[in-house]
């Protein structure tokens, strides 16, 4: 089972690094002579060039596996996905929900100009984390007291988004019981998964003005999105919200495809030009790499196996903690 399993991830790894090297190379070269420059300019390339990598992924996901994503939602919510700025949170229930985010953003239209709260150690892992880095992701700690000059909480990214962000979705998460959790592994041997998304809009300018009141009404949010799942588990569906179909787009088969292409010839030009394969040395260094491609995949799947979200069990906020914080980061503003 586990040299079958081999056989599929390794080709797979190979495609997966190569390509994101040659991604990785293009964002630092944009990002040394681009961005100092001009930042919109560098980001709009970036924005490009870094769907060029993740939509492989999304390939897997979507072609590959065969992964379903089943939303519920309503109409005019589906309209406004990704014609919107947004602030989007999210429970988590699989290894690869981050990924579930890509392809809801694919399907929307905004995939490149998405921008993810990550954990620090998220930008040192090869390729995929480089990408992320460039892409000005955010990064943490998790912990409060070192993140908070990075991010301030939620409180304070709604108190610095109202005036230019319009809405929050409310995205929960629900793994039916039919279906196995979806993994890296799993995708990567290409067996099929469920996945089911609620996506509840909310109205920034609807949320309450004081930081007390905005944080209240986030840990209020947690609190519906816990009873919501156990409705689902109950009902193995997300009842009373319509489910929408959205079809699968091409537009990852067609990037992987050509992806396959040029790796397939780079790598036969190369050993055509060196004959690495015509000496022991050669055929060693081949081997070397394989097993470092090999590592790498252990590594990018162990990386994905992160903990579970659980049922939100919040001590009522403290008022006055609360406002002593708020004057706290207001003193570090000024």
């Amino acid at each position: 089972m586990a040299i079958a399993a081999a056989a599929v991830i390794v080709p797979l790894g190979l495609l997966f690094f190569i390509s994101g090297l040659v991604v990785n190379l293009i964002q630092a070269a944009c990002f040394i002579t681009i961005k100092p420059l001009s930042k919109s300019l560098y980001r709009r390339i970036n924005r490009e060039v870094a769907e060029l990598l993740w939509l492989e992924l999304i390939w897997l996901f979507d072609w590959w596996a065969g992964i379903k994503v089943k939303i519920y939602t309503d109409r005019e919510t589906l309209k406004k996905m990704g014609k919107e700025h947004a602030l989007v949170i999210s429970n988590h229930r699989s290894d690869i929900d981050w990924l579930v985010g890509w392809v809801l953003a694919q399907r929307s239209g905004c995939l490149g100009s998405a921008v993810a709260v990550m954990k620090k150690s998220s930008k040192f892992l090869p390729v995929i984390g480089w990408s992320m880095w460039f892409s000005e992701y955010l990064f943490l700690e998790r912990s409060w007291a070192k993140d908070e000059g990075t991010i301030k909480g939620f409180v304070a990214a709604v108190s610095h988004m109202r005036s230019f962000v319009p809405a929050i979705y409310d995205v929960t998460v629900a793994i039916p019981k039919s279906s196995p959790a979806p993994t890296m592994v799993r995708m990567f041997k290409g067996q099929p998964s469920v996945v089911h998304v609620h996506i509840k809009r909310h109205l920034m300018k609807e949320l309450p003005e004081s930081d007390d009141a905005v944080a209240q009404w986030c840990k209020d949010v947690f609190v519906a999105k816990d009873s919501l799942l156990d409705k689902h588990n109950a009902e193995d569906t997300f009842s009373g919200q319509e489910l929408q179909e959205i079809p699968r787009p091409v537009k990852p088969l067609l990037v992987a495809i050509s992806w396959v292409c040029l790796v397939i010839f780079g790598v036969l030009k190369f050993l055509q030009w060196s004959s690495l394969l015509s000496s022991w040395r050669g055929i060693a260094v081949s081997a070397f790499c394989l097993a470092v491609v090999t590592v790498l995949m252990h590594i990018l799947i162990l990386f994905s196996q992160s903990e579970r979200s659980t049922p939100t069990k919040v001590a009522p906020a403290k008022p006055k903690k609360v406002s002593e914080a708020a004057e706290s980061r207001q003193d570090k503003q000024q």
